[in-house]
């Protein structure tokens, strides 16, 4: 699978308009076009950040449907949007356990790393991480994002609860050193969101 990623930042007190407007003309329009395989949302209502995930069948589907979604992104978001980035990633691995809930907990882990280490940094994830965030309660699923020419990763993990993420987040940065010496990639970035909506039908 392939995922487009928005993230966007803006005025805290303006993010709910952004999140309506993306469950409903968003969604529909997603809907309407050919492999789309679901779509997420996240939010930290604090700080005034969104990150919105679309999944699709193959490359050509999401580039497919970019110029769309280009056209609509920017009267959908407004007047929440300050900053808007668009990022386009191969889905290097999913892996679920349960449903996510809303209000459930995301955190993602954002790396470089040389194009070449590309497939090492999603199996270094998939036998070390993946075993380690099945024995956590209230894990949900997870997945790793690579971008293979600019040597650029996401790894997302979800949570039922905001209060199993949070109690994760010691042995995580453990782990997390660890994995990122044996993956041979750099952390350059560190998130925490509120789910709204994750739906991913990976078939």
């Amino acid at each position: 699978m392939y995922v487009r990623t928005v993230y966007v930042t803006g005025d805290p007190a303006r993010i709910e308009a952004a999140v309506r407007a993306l469950n409903s003309e968003g969604r529909s329009l997603l809907e309407e076009r050919p492999e789309y395989r679901g779509a997420c949302v996240f939010v930290d209502r604090e700080l005034g950040k969104l990150l919105a995930v679309s999944w699709w069948g193959s490359e050509e589907a999401r580039r497919n449907s970019d110029q769309v979604m280009r056209e609509r992104r920017g009267p959908m978001l407004e007047p929440f949007a300050g900053t808007v980035a668009v990022e386009n990633y191969e889905v290097a691995v999913f892996h679920s356990v349960q449903l996510p809930r809303v209000g459930g907990g995301l955190r993602i882990t954002r790396v470089e790393f040389d194009p070449v280490d590309a497939d090492l940094f999603a199996e270094t994830f998939r036998s070390s991480a993946i075993p380690r965030l099945e024995t956590l309660p209230g894990f949900a699923r997870c997945a790793v994002f690579v971008d293979r020419e600019r040597g650029r990763g996401m790894a997302g993990s979800l949570f039922v609860d905001r209060a199993s993420m949070a109690a994760s987040r010691a042995g995580q940065a453990a782990a997390r050193r660890q994995d990122a010496a044996k993956a041979q990639v750099t952390v350059v970035g560190l998130e925490e969101f509120e789910v709204l909506h994750a739906d991913v039908h990976p078939g």
